[in-house]
């Protein structure tokens, strides 16, 4: 009896030292070139510009006539119902959406109260670009929640201006502080 449990044993060690080390969850921060854990949290001052655009913004929003067909970004909009790997493309398409809108009231005078924060996001894409890139594969195309939101965001640009403004603006702050907190907590965000 002896000898079967010496030779199971055996059996069981070899096989685990060919198997390897357990993949562990980590976010997605570990990537050569990906740096999102950066985001976990914005500096105080940072926090501060955003505000600063956001009261600016809705100063400016409470001069104009505007209504929309739809809200853009409801409140079902979360991106903890999403995969892990679909989190970073609707992060990505709402950074998208967001520099295009306020790049244009930039022009505006509005400009200097959003300077800081418009390049605070655009490093924010750039970090979120790198990470795409460090995948070592694509994704799945886009279904269900994610291909929804997508196409939501895609079809974003037909509302009017004014809509669009007070899209991004009401967005702003939960694009910050919950879908880019959830991006960069990778697979912990839950």
């Amino acid at each position: 009896m002896a000898p079967a449990w010496v030779l199971v044993l055996v059996t069981v060690v070899l096989g685990l030292a060919r198997a390897g080390p357990v993949p562990t969850s980590k976010p997605t921060t570990t990537r050569r070139g990906c740096h999102m854990d950066r985001f976990l949290s914005l500096s105080p001052r940072e926090l501060e510009a955003f505000k600063k655009a956001k009261d600016a913004l809705e100063e400016s929003l409470s001069l104009k006539n505007w209504s929309c067909s739809s809200r853009l970004f409801p409140k079902a909009w979360d991106l903890r119902l999403l995969q892990a790997w679909e989190r970073p493309v609707a992060l990505e398409a709402e950074l998208d959406l967001t520099l295009k809108v306020l790049g244009d009231m930039a022009d505006s005078s509005l400009g200097a109260v959003l300077d800081q924060p418009l390049r605070m996001l655009r490093h924010i894409q750039a970090e979120l670009q790198a990470c795409a890139l460090a995948q070592p594969t694509a994704g799945p195309r886009p279904r269900g929640r994610l291909h929804h939101w997508l196409h939501r965001l895609q079809k974003a640009p037909k509302e009017s201006q004014g809509c669009l403004e007070a899209s991004i603006t009401f967005n702003l702050f939960r694009l910050l502080t919950q879908d880019l907190k959830c991006v960069a907590s990778g697979d912990l965000c839950v």
